[in-house]
């Protein structure tokens, strides 16, 4: 038996212990979600969609003890933890106020038959490997137009967020979905190939490193299954001119550092024209310096801990080692605070080298870093060429009608104008390149794992079209 602990990152210390699964636990996991998704699928699309009202209520119900889970396993401040809850809500009800919206057949021109038409099928069982920096949300988007569609979930979630990950189930459960469709198991990275490899499992959702989502791409193509793939970002703010650039820079900042920076598509490279880039640096010194950081639940605190000591330290050691290395300057912050759990001063780089590691690889932590572009074009060819990455961007400008010009011209999954982050669930999500493939939320989270079954039906007097 494989124990581990919750630790938490307010204070350093591990808390209770949790108990992974055995390897042979693997065939009554999934024969018990082979079974429960044999009877859900058979379950009518209103009573699917009264499951995913009633979990709603039940999030907004719970709230409080939500929050305080996020809180101690990952730092989470209390009001961001609120917009997170609030969010899931808005996710699980667009589910179900949108349910036969959504299912409803395709009429397609019959095209030599009587009729053609597509209806959309569950695949079956489904595997999701979540992460830990928004426990809720990231189950949500996932869960929620699958549970719709009849599939039923496997949840192996980041092992740093044992309570809200059993959360997720038993919020579930207690909506009156039946036991089975949704699974959460407490397992490591290491076990997972097995269950991807499973002829029971139908696809594979990850959220999380570029690491693992290679291995679990890898595992998936093998074995003939389908794979969302939501990774890393580096996502570039550009800002085209200096009207309002105070309020605009205030933007940068609370979005840059929401969830203490542990946001894959957080602004990471803040991109400015040359006659304001001095004004730029000056006024992040000193909003960024003057951040308070504090644990989850103190009041006063605008940036929270790192997920974890080890997180913390990698993020400080790579900065050290880019001022060392003439890479980076760092104008403000960068270093451990010198107190139990996982802190650090929210910094500030400016001077970077894009082809170095904290240039061209992401900073999963509250780091801001300013770029100075010559002209339009030249921001542009830094957001586009100068990453690998490809989730979200953002284009700031008094000039609407500019910054749609110029957004149109990223090469990413999501582009906003003169806001960043945004995420409803009515909006799809998911990015290109080495921020992986496929979309969540709004109709496209019901388009990846479904069978969509062309029907054709041909009286004995229809001809038909010759086969391909």
């Amino acid at each position: 038996m494989v124990t581990f602990a919750l630790q938490n990152p307010n204070t350093g210390t591990d808390e209770e212990q949790f108990e992974r699964i055995e390897d042979s636990d693997r065939d009554a996991i999934l024969d018990r979600a082979t079974e429960a998704q044999r009877s859900w699928q058979e379950t009518s699309i209103d009573q699917r969609a009264s499951v995913l009202l009633a979990v709603a209520d039940l999030y907004e119900q719970h709230k409080d003890q939500l929050i305080e889970h996020m809180g101690r396993e990952m730092g989470k401040l209390r009001p961001w933890g609120a917009a997170e809850l609030d969010i899931v809500v808005g996710i699980y009800r667009w589910y179900a106020d949108n349910a036969h919206e959504l299912l409803a057949p395709e009429e397609l021109p019959a095209q030599g038959a009587d009729r053609s038409y597509v209806v959309k099928r569950p695949l079956g069982v489904l595997l999701g490997i979540m992460p830990w920096n928004f426990p809720y949300y990231q189950v949500a988007r996932w869960a929620a137009p699958n549970l719709l569609l009849g599939n039923a979930l496997v949840l192996k979630h980041a092992g740093i967020c044992p309570l809200s990950s059993q959360a997720c189930e038993d919020l579930l459960i207690e909506a009156g979905l039946p036991r089975g469709v949704f699974q959460n198991i407490y397992a490591s990275g290491s076990q997972m190939e097995p269950f991807i490899a499973d002829k029971r499992i139908q696809g594979v959702s990850l959220t999380g490193s570029e690491g693992a989502g290679s291995a679990v791409a890898k595992t998936a193509g093998e074995h003939y299954k389908k794979s969302l793939l939501e990774l890393g970002g580096n996502d570039p703010f550009l800002v085209l001119d200096a009207e309002n650039l105070e309020w605009v820079l205030d933007r940068y900042v609370d979005i840059r550092m929401f969830a203490t920076g542990q946001a894959c598509n957080a602004p990471k490279r803040l991109i400015v024209q040359p006659e304001f880039y001095d004004r730029t640096v000056a006024y992040l010194e000193k909003a960024i310096g003057a951040l308070t950081v504090g644990a989850y639940d103190d009041p006063d605190a605008d940036v929270g801990p790192l997920s974890s000591i080890g997180a913390r330290d990698e993020i400080v050691d790579r900065l050290a080692t880019a001022a060392r290395e003439g890479t980076a300057t760092i104008r403000v912050g960068g270093k451990k605070i010198d107190r139990d759990g996982a802190y650090m001063e929210p910094a500030l780089l400016t001077d970077v080298d894009p082809s170095a590691d904290v240039g061209c690889n992401e900073i999963f932590g509250p780091v801001a870093i300013v770029y100075k572009a010559d002209g339009v074009d030249e921001a542009v060819r830094i957001a586009n060429e100068e990453s690998e990455y490809g989730l979200s961007s953002s284009v700031w400008s008094s000039d609407v009608d500019k910054a749609h010009e110029v957004a149109a011209q990223l090469k990413d999954g999501m582009t906003f104008v003169n806001e960043h982050a945004v995420t409803a669930a009515g909006l799809p999500f998911g990015g290109v390149g080495r921020s992986g493939y496929g979309r969540e939320l709004a109709q496209w989270g019901v388009g990846e794992f479904v069978n969509e079954k062309l029907i054709r039906v041909s009286g004995q007097h229809s001809a038909g079209l010759s086969p391909a």
